[in-house]
């Protein structure tokens, strides 16, 4: 990304000049629902979006639409545009009315919806993902513009966001401020503001479409769990250290929240032989493709995890899986953004902005991400449930209702409240006691792991190990096996128990972990098992080369 300083002539400015408006019917009312008549596949994603949500049939619009995922400014206008500024208005879904004329500003809309029975706009699998560049384009004031903003190329989401001024007209060159940056009112965030919130269900496969759907349900009815990992890039001056600020900022709201958060601030990326478990978020940059963690054949994303990483075309296609956003996607990931083509640094989501008004705010994810785009008419797709809100339920009676039923996030909840307990500065001991206290947390690896780590921070090395070892007894999930293995032979190697070590490296081996975790983990233990369990070396041969990583053990 190149980074972009606040620019743009005044011939945007006119989009700022519309009424409120703070109608909220129920969720699935205020959806539209755009789908390919051309593709089976993309039907079935919006009958299946509409059955889960209850929408109006009325709010089904199908469209003769090309099967590319590029179509020209042409074909945007009539094949997506003009219908569907016919569609709402013919079905009652809203009102365009003329505005009162305003000689000092010509800029000033002549057109506004001033009624409207929706606020979300979902295209489904198959309805094109962006707007070609157009050459033959020439707008008035563009000559004042810098060089690289001189461009029409667009995100079909981020246009059609502005669709509540398209039969007024405005300048698409370049991209149109959105005046609900960073807004803390959802309420706002409406067409009769001059903003529709526009996200697809979409993704290599119309089955991975779908499931956006099922996983956010699931989320929203036993809540967003789990880990939160984020990746910066130790920039600390210059144009490009605010992607590492809003990076940084997310982690913090994340942490304060209570989630157990991960950050890493290496110029690298999170490596592949990162354990990576139980993924709620994961924010990461600046690789051009899939990297590290995910790059393994399964990755452990919690039912609604959002996963983002920034860069310039991460959304370039959402078929494509060495991509970042679909190859999220194809791993599990619920929700996320991406651009479709160049947008610049500042071009792109504050991520910042989007943790604190999706976590803290309660926002729906369409709201969060709207919220924290800072241009329209301009680069980013968001892809997932726009309606997904996993954290507008009260904790205290989730909780409740976890032990009443036993459901198996409770040991996450408890997690939580531990880290809340943290956040407020109290001593370990009360964290500790805490977790002694709890029943579950003999049975769960999760509340296990973070008993050990407590018992770390408080000089407790011994305690520490015998958690960890009973935590190994209670199925972790294969990354966190691995973690907590890692972890435990660290602490005995500086217990002086380096036999005890190496049997540690020597089960995790046996677990068969992926091919690349594997070498890491004969790389690091070769020695300690050659010294202390010399008899196990022409097994351990066997399950290299099993693994496809030749003659190491040797």
């Amino acid at each position: 990304c190149i980074v972009l300083a606040t620019c743009l002539s005044t011939h945007a400015t006119a989009l700022n000049q519309v009424p409120d408006s703070t109608n909220h019917p129920s969720p699935g009312e205020e959806v539209v629902i755009v789908y390919n008549t051309q593709l089976r596949d993309s039907i079935r994603v919006a009958e299946h979006y509409a059955f889960a949500r209850k929408i109006p049939t009325n709010h089904l619009i199908g469209l003769n639409l090309p099967t590319v995922e590029e179509i020209s400014r042409t074909t945007y206008k009539t094949a997506l545009e003009q219908p569907l500024l016919h569609a709402l208005e013919s079905r009652k879904l809203w009102k365009i009315t003329p505005t009162q004329p305003q000689p000092q500003n010509p800029n000033h809309p002549k057109w506004q919806v001033s009624e409207s029975k929706i606020r979300y706009m979902v295209l489904c699998y198959g309805v094109p993902l962006k707007i070609s560049p157009d050459p033959t384009i020439s707008e008035p004031g563009v000559e004042n513009l810098r060089a690289e903003l001189r461009r029409n190329e667009a995100a079909v989401d981020s246009e059609l966001a502005l669709l509540p001024f398209a039969k007024s007209g405005y300048t698409v060159t370049a991209f149109v401020p959105n005046r609900f940056f960073n807004t803390t009112n959802s309420s706002l965030l409406h067409p009769t503001n001059g903003i529709l919130m526009v996200a697809r269900l979409d993704g290599p496969t119309p089955q991975i479409a779908m499931q956006l759907v099922d996983l956010a349900l699931e989320a929203e009815r036993n809540g967003l769990w789990g880990n939160a990992y984020f990746d910066m890039r130790g920039i600390t001056s210059g144009g490009y250290a605010k992607g590492d600020e809003w990076i940084n900022t997310a982690s913090k709201i994340a942490k304060l929240y209570g989630f157990e958060t991960y950050t890493d601030t290496n110029t690298a990326t999170f490596p592949s032989t990162y354990p990576m478990s139980h993924i709620a978020f994961y924010v990461g940059w600046y690789d051009e493709t899939v990297s590290g963690p995910f790059l393994l054949d399964n990755v452990e994303f919690m039912p609604g995890a959002f996963a983002y990483h920034l860069h310039s075309n991460n959304g370039g296609s959402l078929r494509k899986t060495h991509l970042w956003v679909p190859g999220l996607l194809a791993k599990g990931a619920t929700i996320t953004m991406g651009s479709v083509y160049e947008p610049y640094l500042d071009g792109t989501p504050d991520i910042g902005a989007f943790f604190a008004r999706f976590i803290i705010l309660g926002f729906t994810f369409g709201e969060a991400a709207y919220a924290s785009l800072p241009c329209l008419s301009w680069q980013t797709t968001v892809v997932g449930d726009p309606l997904f809100r996993p954290f507008g339920m009260d904790l205290q009676e989730l909780l409740k209702y976890f032990q009443e039923t036993k459901n198996p996030m409770l040991e996450w909840a408890y997690l939580h409240h531990v880290n809340m307990i943290l956040n407020q500065k109290l001593p370990y001991q009360t964290a500790i006691s805490y977790l002694n206290e709890l029943e579950l947390t003999k049975r769960s690896p999760i509340l296990m792991e973070k008993l050990a780590w407590l018992y770390i921070q408080t000089g407790k090395p011994n305690s520490a190990i015998l958690t960890l070892q009973k935590a190994l007894a209670l199925n972790p999930s294969p990354q966190q096996r691995i973690r907590i293995s890692l972890q435990l032979a660290e602490l005995l190697i500086n217990q002086h128990k380096e036999s005890d070590a190496a049997q540690v490296y020597l089960d995790l081996i046996r677990k068969n972990p992926p091919p690349i975790i594997l070498k890491h983990i004969w790389s690091i233990s070769a020695d300690l098992i050659r010294k202390h369990v010399p008899d196990q070396v022409p097994s351990i041969n066997s399950i290299l080369l099993k693994a496809g990583v030749t003659n190491l053990a040797e």
